[in-house]
């Protein structure tokens, strides 16, 4: 599954800096408005330990992780959806993530400037929110300016489009987020085709200093309390620290480094195990001498769709999937071992599959 989170923000908050720790794509990052130009574009693994232990349990030739691309967008300023700075660019680019990572500056530096002169977070939000509902607000218009001429002449189902158009409308021009207002199924189909910017979940990346990073700030606290009814995630991380960890090579260095600071895991690897559940996804296995690879797919989904990510054949020709559980691959050691021992089940198409499942599929083209 290609999915793309969106990491967004005003200049001079630290995107560039967090996503060069992402994915050592090297973006530019300099102190002045605008460095990124063009989108950068990292494929970052997803931290998942089961996939160690797999690895361990089949010794395959190689292993290959789940994975998220993450896209460093240029940053935004007031007046973007009019066009200002690189406005239409940016609206573009984040039209094409799956979801939004907001990166917001909880922390003084008086050498970094600040491109509205003062720290500020949930200014720095609205900021961002007011420019994305102003995008919204004027796709949403458009059509609603096409569908009063056919509403004219009586078509049921164009007034009934229209009267959820109005909805979102209203809540736009009230200063809310598309993905806070509460609609039906039906409803959220009649604006899909607009692909409404704030309709994208989000997560926020509070970016602070060093000496905060266990504890928060007073920047940290406002922005938690601006936010606690969007059911969003505010994550704490420092921009800084997770630059010198992608700098060490062995596992062992970046664990000393952590532990030096009080944490347990980087602020990067909590930021995208909560990008992978806020897009609803989980992982399956498939375990061989080849390789052991994680697959992503759609909570949910049932094994034919599962099998439909490494080949369309899989699912078009699907017959059964053998699956295991990994606590008693762990147990058990070997799939010949589970198999003897009964704990291989034979699933047909109804089959939802599990966060962790190991899956073979038997297909026929």
């Amino acid at each position: 599954m290609g999915l793309q989170c969106g990491i967004v923000g005003l200049p001079n908050v630290g995107k560039s800096t967090l996503f060069n720790a992402l994915s050592n794509a090297k973006a530019e990052a300099a102190n002045f408005p605008f460095c990124t130009i063009e989108p950068n574009v990292g494929v970052i693994t997803v931290p998942d330990e089961r996939l160690q232990i797999l690895s361990d349990l089949v010794e395959p030739q190689k292993v290959l992780p789940a994975v998220i691309e993450f896209v460093d967008i240029a940053g935004l300023v007031e007046g973007a959806s009019k066009g200002e700075g690189l406005g239409n660019k940016f609206l573009a680019n984040i039209r094409e993530v799956d979801a939004i990572i907001h990166v917001i500056r909880c922390f003084n530096d008086d050498n970094i400037v600040h491109v509205a002169g003062k720290v500020d977070p949930v200014k720095d939000k609205e900021v961002i929110d007011t420019e994305l509902q102003l995008k919204d607000l004027e796709s949403v218009e458009k059509k609603i300016g096409r569908l009063l001429k056919i509403a004219k002449t009586g078509d049921a189902a164009a007034k009934k489009e229209l009267a959820i158009l109005e909805k979102y409308k209203g809540h736009l021009e009230s200063g809310k987020n598309a993905r806070n207002l509460e609609v039906t199924e039906e409803e959220a189909e009649a604006v899909r085709d607009l692909h409404l910017l704030t309709v994208k979940p989000v997560i926020y990346a509070a970016n602070v200093e060093e000496s905060v990073i266990t504890t928060g700030n007073e920047w940290v606290d406002i922005l938690k309390e601006s936010v606690k009814d969007e059911d969003a995630q505010v994550i704490m991380v420092c921009a800084s620290i997770e630059s010198q960890i992608a700098e060490l090579e062995e596992a062992e260095e970046k664990q000393m480094f952590l532990e030096e600071y009080g944490l347990k895991e980087s602020g990067l690897d909590r930021l995208i195990r909560a990008s992978y559940e806020l897009l609803d996804l989980i992982t399956y296995f498939t375990a061989g001498k080849t390789e052991v690879r994680a697959w992503t797919i759609k909570k949910g989904w049932k094994a034919p769709q599962a099998a439909g990510v490494i080949h369309t054949d899989f699912e078009k020709g699907f017959i059964k999937a053998e699956v295991i559980k990994l606590p008693d691959y762990q147990e058990l050691k070997t799939e010949q071992a589970c198999k003897e021992a009964g704990k291989m089940a034979i699933e047909g198409k109804e089959y939802v599959v599990s966060d962790g499942d190991i899956m073979h599929f038997r297909f026929n083209v």
